[in-house]
């Protein structure tokens, strides 16, 4: 009836303008509330609500304090995640960007290079079901991982911006020597002859920094480009083997042995459009950036820390008088 005499009356439906409960947080309690949410981004709505009682001594819901962060641009996302760095690792690659934040065209010259494992089985956290409340424990709802080693092919590849190595399936673990002997002598040394004035750039796993592995490069004139320890974020080729995954997880047919598995990874490799490689590469510049932004960001938290304890400690301070 409500909805009909205000049909009748005024011609729209709708609510007016500014009508319904109003919100019990100000601008200010928002911005306060958005300051404490990006001190501690792992804080759950239930933890930001009980640290928001205690600094204000208000009490608001989980669900409201979702809903603020929500309208304030903060939603929960599923994070990222890396290698932890400890200090001389963040140092060390701040120490590498800044050499190389200049370079444009250089990075044509680079050859990125890497292994990467792919699975027979393999959930990777992009799957999701959706399922009513209850049925967790459904077999259609359940996703498999086995406890033991996954079988799955181990893969070695190189990127130029204008073109890019075979595919080579390493079985077993990878040596230095095996790693001379079945990659560099074979494909990685004949790519790089290849391209002139190539630089190669490999990570720092230990079959690659090798005394023997070394001497190898010195004895084939081959130019390194000096990399940082657990960098793999830096390298345009982990996003190759991320693109390869993706299209691996969206292909519903069944791989049924690893060597059928081996097939589908060369054919995806083989069918990247080269413009992609050359975009991943034409990134490299804001790549160099990352650490310099992360450094800057860090400092920034620290700040907002500060700033943050200190307003809990005058609300606490007020609440005692």
């Amino acid at each position: 009836m409500r909805v009909w005499k205000q049909w009748t009356d005024e011609c729209r439906t709708t609510r007016k303008s500014g009508s319904g409960p109003r919100n019990v947080t100000s601008a200010r309690d928002d911005r306060h509330l958005v300051r404490m949410a990006r001190t501690d981004r792992t804080a759950s709505s239930r933890q930001l609500a009980a640290l928001w009682s205690i600094a204000t001594g208000v009490s608001l819901c989980a669900s409201s304090i979702r809903r603020r962060l929500l309208q304030c641009g903060l939603r929960a996302r599923t994070p990222l995640y890396r290698i932890p760095l400890t200090h001389d690792h963040r140092r060390l690659r701040l120490q590498w960007a800044n050499q190389h934040r200049d370079w444009r065209a250089d990075w044509q010259h680079v050859v990125f290079s890497d292994e990467s494992r792919f699975n027979l089985w393999y959930h990777d956290g992009r799957i999701r079901v959706r399922r009513y409340a209850g049925e967790r424990h459904l077999p259609e709802c359940i996703i498999e991982r086995h406890s033991g080693r996954t079988p799955g092919v181990m893969v070695w590849g190189a990127i130029a911006y204008h073109r890019r190595s075979q595919l080579l399936r390493i079985v077993g673990n990878l040596n230095s020597n095996r790693y001379i002997r079945e990659v560099l002598q074979p494909e990685a040394v004949p790519f790089l002859q290849s391209l002139p004035g190539a630089v190669f750039q490999q990570d720092n796993a230990r079959p690659h920094t090798a005394r023997i592995v070394k001497s190898f490069f010195a004895a084939q004139q081959v130019q390194l480009l000096p990399w940082p320890a657990c960098s793999p974020d830096m390298s345009p080729i982990e996003h190759v083997w991320d693109v390869i995954g993706r299209r691996l997880a969206r292909d519903p047919r069944p791989v049924a042995s690893a060597d059928e598995l081996w097939v589908r990874v060369q054919t995806i490799w083989n069918a990247l459009p080269q413009s992609d490689i050359q975009t991943l590469f034409d990134s490299m510049p804001a790549c160099t950036y990352r650490p310099v932004l992360q450094e800057n960001e860090k400092r920034l938290l620290v700040h907002e820390v500060l700033v943050t304890k200190l307003i809990r400690n005058f609300y606490t301070q007020a609440k005692k008088k």
